[in-house]
């Protein structure tokens, strides 16, 4: 068996959070739903020369999700507290169907980014880093937080009409 690819490791590594959140959706407590992530991402490793790069990565990923959660549901989760099979296969489906939909977002997100200044690209980054706030970077900048909120705004309007552009508006978009 040869090593995955490195287009597979970034595939796997973008969508641990993907992943954990749809584990979640079928198994409620968070340390039960880190030690099925761990099942599917080894099933993942090990079915890695099946995957077709020609299609997206996430979708074929959740079903390997999906496949192993449910496994786990059966073999440990008491009978009471576990969903019926019928409306796991219902809510694992929408959350698929609703990654497909997504990842072209997610590809307009990335490519509307690169064309915000560099200063816009800097603002953002920062205020979405782990622990950014817009009062640390008001007091950074000199500014008040209400003049970096409404700047914020501005930035995430903007990338909302380029994506938008690219994608076309979500369903039941306001916008």
């Amino acid at each position: 068996m040869s090593s995955p690819s490195a287009d597979f490791v970034t595939h796997i590594t973008r969508s641990q959070r993907h992943l954990h959140a749809f584990i979640l959706t079928l198994i409620w407590n968070p340390a039960d739903a880190d030690d099925v992530l761990q099942e599917a991402n080894l099933v993942l490793w090990r079915k890695a020369e099946e995957f077709d790069a020609t299609r997206p990565f996430l979708p074929w990923a959740m079903r390997i999700a999906q496949l192993q959660a449910m496994a786990w549901l059966k073999t440990r989760a008491r009978a009471k507290q576990r969903l019926d099979d019928t409306l796991l296969e219902t809510i694992a489906a929408e959350a698929m169907a609703e990654a497909d939909e997504l990842e072209p977002r997610r590809r307009a997100l990335s490519d509307c980014l690169q064309r915000l200044s560099q200063a816009h690209r800097d603002l953002v980054a920062r205020r979405y880093q782990p622990d950014g706030s817009v009062n640390d970077l008001a007091a950074e900048r000199g500014s008040t937080p209400n003049a970096v909120s409404e700047q914020l705004r501005r930035i995430r309007s903007a990338l909302l009409t380029c994506i938008e552009r690219k994608t076309g508006p979500v369903a039941g978009s306001s916008t």
